[in-house]
C-alpha cells in the first residue's frame, strides 16, 4: 500500500470504484491546511459518518493538532477506546451482555470476534498497533461532562466574566457576545423572547454590557441583584420603571434564582474553567483532544452550554495571530437544531462567525449531521469541503442537492446535478463523495478503519471509568520561561538570617522622628483583617530598580522593574542585599502616612543617617548587576527563543504551531519546485497517448484496406479468373504493399507505446524523487518533549537605574504566638 504517513496530510481511506463496487489502488489523502476552509459531513445512521469524523480527529491528533469535539450523542467519546494490543481482553470490558446475546454468543467469544475484526480491518488499511501507539502518544485525550461529575467537570462561571480586550474594543463583537450570553442564560432559565423586543433580554443584555464596559466581571448572584436594582436609570428613551416595572423584574430575578438555587445547577459552577487555551493544550504544551459529552443534558441545557462554548472559542480565536496552517480543529457531531435555515437559536450566531472568520486564524471547523433537511445551506456555503455519504430518503437527497447547488453558485464552482444524483444513489456503507474546492474534481472513497473502537454511545458510568484516573492527577505547576527572572538565589542560612531579622520583638508605641533628607514611605497593608492581632510597622530598606535587558541575538529589549525590601541591622553591614525579599507593589500605592493606632519597630541608628542611603543605592546597583538576569528558553531544533513573559507552556505551544507552519511552507515550496516538471511530463505523456491512439487508428485503417485488397484478389481468382494476367499481378502486388505498410504501421504503434512507457517510467521516477524529498521534510517535531535550553541574558551597569532607595515602614501583623508576619504582597 502507498505510504500515507505524509507531512501535513490526513489519511482518509482508499479510492472506490462505484461501477465495480470495489476498493481501488492507492490511498486518499487530505491536506490538513484545507480544513481551515472548514468541512461538512452528511450521512444517515449506518453510513459510516461517525467513523469518517473520528478518522479526521485521529489524523489531527497524530499531526499534533488540538481538537475540541462537541458530542451530543456520546459517540465521539469512543476516541478513548484505543487498544494497542488489539486483544479480546482489551475489548471485553466494553462489550455488554446484551450485545453478545443479540449475536447469539458469549461475551468472551464476541470480544474475540470484535478484536479479530479490528485486527483485520486495520491491516487491510495498512495500520496496526504501532500506529495506535503513535496516536495515543501524540495527544492527551479528555472527556468533559458539563453539568455532571461523570467526566471532567467544567465551570461556566467564567463565561459571564468580562471578555478580553480583543472583544471589548470591537463594538459588533461585544454586542454579539452580550447577545449570546444573555440568550443562553434566559433559554436555560426557561425565559423565551426575541432579542430585539423582549424586555427580559434587553434588560439582562444592558446589565452585562454596562458591567463589561467598566471591565467588571459579573457573577450570577450579582446579576440577580442588578435585575432588581438596575445600575442604569433609563433603557432607551424610557426610565427603567416604565420599561420594566419592579414587580415584573422580580419575576425574572426569581426565574434565574430558581435556576442557580437548584442542586442540579451546582455542578455547572465547579470544575475546570471554560478556558479554551487550557482545553486545547495540557500544562506541558501537549495538544489535547477535548470531548464535551452533552448527551445527558436536556435540550435547553445543551443549547446553553454549546452557545457558551462557541462564544469562548470565538474569543480565543480573536486573540490568535493569523496563519495559513491548521492551528486547531472544532468538531460538532450533530448540528441539527443548532444551525437551522430560518430560526436563530443562541448557537447559530457564533457558528456563523466561526465559519466566516476562523480561516484567517487557522481554526478548522468540521460539522456533521444525518439530517440534511434542517440546515442553513447559505451559511454552510463557507465550507470548502463536503463529505457526503449514504442518505435515507429521496427527500434528503433532493434537499442536499438543492443545498449543494446553492453552495456551488455562491463559490462559482461547476455543478452537475444529474451526475450528483446518480452518485448519491450509488453510495454504500463507509463510501463517501468528497467535494473539495481546493481540487479540480470530486473523489469517491471508502473510509479507512478507525484506530478507536467504535462501540456506540458511552454511558455515564463508562465515561466515569475512562476519566477516573485523570480526575485523580493533581494539577501540574506551570513553570514560566522566565521563572528565575528577578531575585538571586539565597542559601538556607541566608534565608534563616533574613527571617530572623524580620521576626522583631522590640516594639515602640510611637514612631521615630527622622531628618527631612531621609526618604521614607509606608507600604500598604494587604493582609486579611481576620489575621490581625495588632499592626506593627517594621523599618526596612525599600529598593526599586529599573533594569533594561538588551540582547541582539535573541532580539530581546525588555525593561523590568523590581522592588525589594531588606532588613536593617545594627551591624557593620547594616544592609545586606542578599537578604532582600521581592515585593509586588505599584509605586503609586506607596503611602506617606501610617495607619492610625499602629505600633512601630525600633529603628537602627544607621537608617536615620541620610548619607548612608547614597552608599546603599550604589550597593543596590551592584547587587542587581550581579544577581538579576533575564532567562529565555531556546529551541535548538527550531532555533527559536521564548518571548518576554511567555511561560514554558505557551512557548511549547507556539513552537508546535511554528513547526507546522514551517513544514507546510517548505512543502508548498517543494511542490512549486516540482510543479513545472510534472506539468511538462504530463503534457508529453498526453501527447504520447494521443500519438499511440492515432497510430492505432491508422494501423486499423491500413489493416482493413490491405484485407479488402487481398480479399478482392483472392476472390477474383476464386471466381474463375484462371488466367493470371498483368491486371491480376498488379492487384496482387498492390495488396502485398498494403500488407507491408500495415506491418510498418504496427511497428509505429509499438514504438509509440515504447515512448509512452518510457515517459510513464520517468513520471514514476519523478514522483519517487518528489516523495523522497517530501519525506525528508517530514521530521516529526514534538514540542512537549524537546529538552529546551536556557539562555541567560545579563544587564549592563549602564542599563540599571535606581528609582527608589528609601526607608520603608513595612506593615506586619502580630500573631497570637507573638510572631510578626508581613502584611504586604511579597514573592
Amino acid at each position: 500500500m502507498q505510504d500515507f504517513e505524509k507531512l501535513g496530510v490526513f489519511y482518509l481511506g482508499q479510492p472506490y470504484d462505484l461501477e465495480k463496487g470495489a476498493v481501488g489502488e492507492g490511498v486518499v489523502l487530505y491536506e490538513s491546511a484545507n480544513l481551515t476552509t472548514h468541512a461538512v459531513c452528511i450521512g444517515m445512521t449506518g453510513s459510516g459518518k461517525t467513523g469518517l469524523c473520528v478518522t479526521l480527529i485521529e489524523e489531527a491528533a497524530i499531526d499534533g493538532i488540538p481538537v475540541i469535539a462537541i458530542d451530543p450523542k456520546g459517540d465521539i467519546a469512543n476516541l478513548l477506546l484505543m487498544f494497542e494490543g488489539l486483544t479480546p481482553h482489551e475489548f471485553l470490558p466494553w462489550i455488554s451482555d446484551e450485545e453478545a446475546r443479540l449475536k447469539g454468543v458469549a461475551r468472551e467469544e464476541y470480544a474475540r470476534q470484535i478484536a479479530e475484526s479490528w485486527q483485520t480491518g486495520l491491516a487491510k488499511t495498512g495500520q496496526g498497533s504501532e500506529r495506535i501507539k503513535r496516536l495515543k502518544d501524540s495527544a492527551d485525550f479528555a472527556i468533559y461532562t458539563p453539568g455532571s461529575s461523570a467526566g471532567l467537570k467544567v465551570s461556566v462561571v467564567r463565561s459571564f466574566s468580562c471578555p478580553p480586550e480583543e472583544i471589548l474594543e470591537e463594538a459588533d463583537l461585544l454586542s454579539e457576545r452580550v447577545s449570546t450570553a444573555t440568550n443562553s442564560l434566559l433559554t436555560l432559565a426557561g425565559v423565551q423572547g426575541d432579542a430585539l423586543r423582549s424586555r427580559e433580554h434587553i434588560l439582562v443584555a444592558s446589565i452585562l454590557l454596562d458591567a463589561w464596559k467598566r471591565g467588571k466581571k459579573l457573577t450570577l448572584l450579582e446579576l440577580i441583584e442588578q435585575i432588581q436594582k438596575p445600575p442604569m436609570t433609563q433603557v432607551g428613551a424610557l426610565d427603567v420603571e416604565s420599561f420594566f416595572p419592579a414587580k415584573d423584574r422580580f419575576n425574572l430575578a426569581m426565574a434565574i434564582n430558581g435556576l442557580i438555587a437548584s442542586p442540579a445547577f451546582e455542578s455547572w459552577m465547579s470544575g475546570e474553567p471554560l478556558d479554551i487555551d487550557k482545553i486545547l493544550y495540557s500544562e506541558s504544551g501537549k495538544p489535547r483532544v477535548s470531548i464535551f459529552s452533552i448527551a445527558h443534558l436536556n435540550d435547553q441545557e445543551r443549547m446553553f452550554f454549546v452557545s457558551l462554548l462557541l462564544n469562548e472559542i470565538v474569543s480565543w480565536m480573536r486573540a490568535q495571530s493569523g496563519t495559513q496552517s491548521l492551528r486547531a480543529m472544532l468538531y460538532m457531531d450533530e448540528i441539527f437544531g443548532y444551525f437551522p435555515p430560518v430560526a436563530n437559536p443562541p448557537s447559530k450566531r457564533p457558528l456563523l462567525t466561526l465559519l466566516k472568520q476562523a480561516r484567517a486564524f487557522g481554526l478548522g471547523v468540521l460539522l456533521a449531521t444525518q439530517n440534511p433537511v434542517d440546515l442553513d445551506y447559505k451559511g454552510l456555503a463557507n465550507a470548502g469541503t463536503w463529505f457526503v455519504g449514504r442518505l435515507q430518503t429521496e427527500r434528503d437527497k433532493a434537499r442536499l442537492i438543492d443545498g449543494l447547488e446553492g453552495v456551488a453558485a455562491e463559490q462559482g464552482a461547476r455543478f452537475d446535478r444529474q451526475e450528483l444524483e446518480q452518485v448519491l444513489s450509488s453510495l454504500g456503507k463507509r463510501v463517501f463523495l468528497m467535494n473539495n474546492v481546493h481540487t479540480q474534481t470530486s473523489e469517491i472513497f471508502q473510509t479507512r478503519w478507525t484506530m478507536s473502537y467504535l462501540r456506540g454511545p458511552l454511558s455515564r458510568s463508562q465515561i466515569k471509568t475512562l476519566m477516573e484516573e485523570s480526575k485523580n492527577i493533581p494539577e501540574g505547576d506551570i513553570r514560566p520561561a522566565a521563572a528565575a527572572n528577578g531575585g538571586a538565589r539565597i542559601s538556607a542560612s541566608q534565608k534563616k538570617a533574613r527571617d530572623d531579622a524580620e521576626q522583631l520583638t522590640a516594639q515602640a508605641t510611637g514612631r521615630t522622628i527622622l531628618p527631612t533628607d531621609v526618604p521614607q514611605f509606608y507600604l500598604p497593608c494587604e493582609a486579611k483583617e481576620s489575621r490581625q492581632v495588632h499592626l506593627t510597622y517594621v523599618p526596612m530598606i525599600l529598593g526599586v530598580g529599573s533594569i533594561r535587558f538588551v540582547d541582539v541575538k535573541t532580539k530581546l529589549d525588555q525593561v523590568v522593574e523590581k522592588s525589594f525590601v531588606v532588613p536593617i541591622r545594627d551591624a557593620a553591614v547594616a544592609v545586606d542585599f542578599s537578604l532582600a525579599r521581592e515585593v509586588k507593589i505599584a509605586l503609586d500605592r506607596l503611602q506617606t502616612a501610617p495607619q492610625e493606632g499602629a505600633r512601630f519597630g525600633a529603628l537602627p541608628q544607621a537608617a536615620a543617617q541620610a548619607k548612608n542611603y547614597a552608599a546603599w543605592s550604589k550597593a543596590f546597583v551592584e547587587w542587581l548587576l550581579a544577581g538579576q538576569k533575564y532567562y529565555l528558553l531556546r529551541s535548538e531544533q527550531l532555533k527559536e527563543y521564548s518571548r518576554p513573559g511567555e511561560t514554558e507552556r505557551e512557548f511549547r505551544i507556539r513552537l508546535s504551531h511554528l513547526a507546522n507552519e514551517r513544514r507546510d511552507e517548505q512543502a508548498r515550496l517543494l511542490r512549486n519546485k516540482y510543479s513545472s516538471r510534472f506539468s511538462s511530463l504530463e503534457d508529453r505523456i498526453r501527447n504520447a497517448e494521443q500519438t499511440v491512439e492515432r497510430q492505432m487508428q491508422e494501423t486499423q485503417s491500413h489493416d482493413m484496406q490491405a484485407a479488402i485488397s487481398v480479399g478482392a484478389t483472392v476472390l477474383g481468382a476464386f471466381l474463375g479468373r484462371k488466367v493470371i494476367n498483368s491486371s491480376t499481378i498488379g492487384r496482387a502486388t498492390t495488396a502485398a504493399r498494403g500488407v507491408e505498410r500495415s506491418m510498418r504501421k504496427r511497428g509505429d504503434v509499438d514504438r509509440a507505446r515504447d515512448d509512452l512507457e518510457a515517459l510513464m517510467k520517468r513520471m514514476e521516477a519523478l514522483e519517487e524523487e518528489f516523495q523522497n524529498e517530501l519525506a525528508r521534510l517530514d521530521t516529526k517535531y514534538d514540542a512537549s518533549t524537546e529538552s529546551l535550553e536556557t539562555s541567560i541574558i545579563a544587564a549592563k551597569k549602564s542599563n540599571i537605574s535606581v528609582r527608589i532607595l528609601a526607608l520603608a515602614w513595612v506593615p506586619h501583623y502580630g500573631t497570637a504566638a507573638g510572631e510578626l508576619v508581613m502584611a504586604s504582597s511579597s514573592s
